[in-house]
């Protein structure tokens, strides 16, 4: 019951929050004509968001059931209350940069995460556009943490409240947010991991707080003089359901066909997006390093 009652005060927390931002970002891009949203690209947000809904609850039971097996295990337990879910929001924002990591540097999981970044759009309802197959292999990485004497459905419940503040980071229509920037991930920060600019890619993965990146070298601050371009490297230009969802593992399996050894159809399989064993795409890194050589 105890459950219930806080998956239900997130609900009725978070809905209203939706509805007067959202609905106050439209009023003000509509009449400062910003053009922050389309029809299309709203319809193609609500569609992603409920496959993946859809999905989270068809395996919700079994992903809580692996985390309450692995929970008979836990090392240690924490007592005090405050301190329980004071240390949990950080170690569960911890396990999310990592996962948000393995998301953008594995093209397998790429695959899944990529639909998340297919919008040219940058608004709220981008927020929920989300990775659809996600719910089938994120619980893994909550496994530390309830082997470190955290309850699973505590673990469900922090990542769904942190959840709310990850959506309300899409948006152009706050700046920069003075001290704040140093330590939670601001709107700033998130235009940044949605920029197809070359300095910009697979940067700022939290969720929370930007400690993380700044921990593992995935910061970027959003500079003045370079001003984020939506979307990724190769944009799909479609809207449609199918293509949305599946297009990047249609160019796997054709990079698949295409690999001369093992070992590189493994890469292109499990290595970072955009490797290819003839150079024909590159990787970040690799263009990071490009656009280095070529201001040197």
């Amino acid at each position: 019951m105890q459950e219930e009652f806080r998956e239900s005060l997130l609900i009725m927390v978070s809905l209203p929050i939706y509805f007067v931002v959202i609905g106050g970002e439209l009023v003000y891009s509509y009449f400062q004509n910003k053009q922050y949203y389309t029809g299309k690209g709203i319809l193609a947000n609500i569609y992603l968001s409920a496959l993946n809904f859809g999905l989270d609850i068809l395996v919700r039971g079994i992903c809580l059931l692996v985390l309450n097996y692995f929970y008979q295990f836990k090392f240690f337990e924490i007592s005090n209350v405050i301190v329980y879910w004071t240390v949990l929001l950080v170690a569960e924002d911890f396990m999310y940069y990592w996962l948000h990591r393995v998301d953008h540097y594995c093209r397998l999981f790429w695959a899944v995460h990529v639909t998340h970044h297919s919008s040219e759009e940058f608004n709220l309802t981008v927020g929920f556009r989300s990775s659809v197959f996600q719910p089938l292999y994120r619980f893994i990485y909550f496994i530390p943490l309830v082997l470190c004497g955290f309850k699973g459905i505590d673990v469900m419940f922090i990542y769904a409240a942190t959840q709310i503040f990850g959506i309300l980071v899409h948006t152009q229509s706050i700046n920069k947010l003075g001290f704040l920037e140093y330590i939670i991930v601001t709107p700033s920060h998130h235009r940044v991991h949605h920029g197809s600019n070359v300095k910009y890619l697979d940067k700022n993965m939290g969720m929370l707080l930007i400690i993380w990146d700044k921990l593992f070298g995935t910061f970027q601050v959003e500079e003045a003089n370079e001003k984020v371009k939506f979307g990724l490297t190769t944009n799909i230009k479609t809207y449609n359901p199918l293509k949305m969802v599946f297009h990047e593992w249609k160019n796997i399996f054709m990079d698949i066909r295409k690999a001369p050894t093992l070992k590189a159809k493994l890469l292109y399989v499990f290595g970072p997006p955009g490797w290819s064993h003839d150079g024909s795409t590159k990787t970040s890194s690799q263009l990071r390093a490009e656009l280095k050589n070529k201001h040197s």
